[in-house]
């Protein structure tokens, strides 16, 4: 740009003293590399228009030379024609050294905006397969930390004197992130475990890394979504994008036929309007996820022990000090695919069990149940993932007992009809819930059914 767009200083012939002269155009100032992003016309030298030419000598500042800062304001000129133009130069965030905290992207709602790096926050998802939040996460960011905040708030004594979080349940929650954790180093990712207050941890690690956005799960029930708010409270504060993904229940929340306010209080109600519904395919896992930021250098910390979260090991211990809990219910997501698979079999092996004649007959005895609730609960495993496989047991029964029946749909008959209906009444109890734990609403009138105690 022509250096007499500083500020020109001369010398009046009849005083002997300095002036101030208006400069001739507008002053810019751009925190950019001129030379690698105009075209080389901006770098001209113009031609003096000839009013000025008579002007003194000018005094420039050392710091146009290096035309790294460069001053434009909007100053009156004297030319006809005004030089504005609007720069949005940097299609590679890379190349901007700038904004090295946190900050929005221009469009959230683009997923083509590519984040510098982004925070996973899991909940009761605590696996790799059909997970959107993870997957969405990866798609939009260069960089991705996975974290899990085990809340004090979670643990210690009720005001009814009672065990928030039992020792058993606690045992299973750690081998669950334990297994999260190990499946998520198989993909060249990792999980940061801290023991803390979800919105105080999400914010410190979000200006370490400094994070775009945090993506998470939506949960159900009253403090979940209490502390939904207090993380958007917090993020909002520091300028990052809160995305929230859907992915509890068989049926998306999106795609029900009504409002949630407006859902039937009713299981017959809510199944005759939701039984026509296509159930969305399962997000398969991805077999290599992001790196998690190198930015801040942050240590993934160690998985808690029960006395960590303080709680009493030897209530889980019996009097030989071996462990009183069945051995076999090992949390994490890769049991629960071993479970699943297994209860297919048995299925398909024992095609009889099931409803016959309108009623149920294989949810008493021994095998009351597929034994997979506690995965479900954790998000170890996800509704569709279950269905999917309960789907594809279901056809190839379907297709052997038409062989043998010459066309008989031998569909009311198959053994894994029941838990089909056992999952839609899960996604009426965690609806319902959702219904009515608002934070902005009064629990009373919530109908006795507003649990998220249904087992599958």
């Amino acid at each position: 740009m022509d250096v007499n767009h500083q500020i020109v200083e001369s010398e009046d012939p009849k005083s002997g003293e300095e002036t101030n002269v208006p400069p001739p155009f507008a002053t810019a100032s751009l925190s950019l590399s001129l030379s690698t992003i105009l075209p080389s016309h901006f770098f001209v030298q113009p031609k003096t228009p000839p009013s000025f030419s008579s002007l003194p000598k000018v005094k420039i500042p050392t710091q146009a030379s290096s035309l790294a800062h460069l001053s434009l304001s909007t100053a009156s000129s004297p030319s006809p024609s005004k030089l504005s133009f609007k720069s949005t130069i940097s299609a590679n965030p890379l190349h901007n050294p700038l904004s090295l905290g946190p900050h929005r992207p221009l469009d959230p709602s683009n997923g083509a905006v590519i984040r510098r790096a982004s925070i996973v926050w899991f909940r009761n998802d605590l696996r790799v397969h059909d997970n959107e939040c993870l997957n969405s996460a990866h798609n939009e960011s260069m960089s991705v930390l996975p974290v899990y905040c085990f809340d004090p708030r979670d643990y210690g004594k009720s005001s009814s004197g009672f065990d928030k979080t039992g020792p058993y349940r606690a045992t299973f929650l750690i081998e669950s992130v334990s297994n999260l954790r190990k499946n998520l180093q198989a993909r060249g990712s990792d999980l940061v475990v801290r023991i803390g207050k979800p919105e105080t941890v999400l914010v410190e690690l979000a200006k370490t890394i400094g994070a775009d956005a945090v993506y998470a799960h939506r949960e159900v029930s009253h403090d979940e979504v209490k502390a939904e708010e207090r993380i958007e409270a917090a993020m909002k504060e520091e300028n990052v994008e809160l995305k929230y993904f859907w992915g509890s229940t068989l049926y998306h929340v999106d795609d029900l036929p009504f409002k949630l306010e407006d859902m039937p209080t009713n299981y017959g109600g809510f199944r005759e309007k939701v039984h026509k519904l296509e159930i969305r395919k399962t997000i398969e896992a991805l077999d290599q996820l992001k790196g998690i930021p190198s930015r801040g250098d942050v240590e993934p910390g160690d998985i808690p022990s029960l006395m960590d979260l303080g709680l009493n090991p030897s209530a889980t211990m019996s009097q030989d000090g071996k462990s009183a809990a069945n051995s076999s219910m090992v949390g994490g997501e890769t049991e629960a695919l071993q479970r699943l698979r297994k209860f297919a079999a048995e299925c398909e092996a024992q095609p009889h069990k099931g409803f016959k004649d309108g009623k149920q007959d294989s949810i008493y005895g021994a095998n009351f149940s597929c034994k997979i609730s506690p995965w479900l609960a954790m998000g170890c495993l996800s509704p569709r993932t279950m269905f999917d496989e309960l789907k594809k047991t279901a056809s190839r029964m379907v297709s052997a007992s038409s062989s043998q029946n010459n066309g008989g749909s031998g569909v009311s008959n198959n053994g894994t009809n029941w838990l089909m209906f056992e999952l839609l009444w899960r996604d009426f109890f965690r609806f319902i819930t959702k219904k009515y734990s608002s934070a902005k609403k009064q629990l009373e009138g919530a109908p006795a059914t507003a649990c998220t105690g249904a087992l599958a």
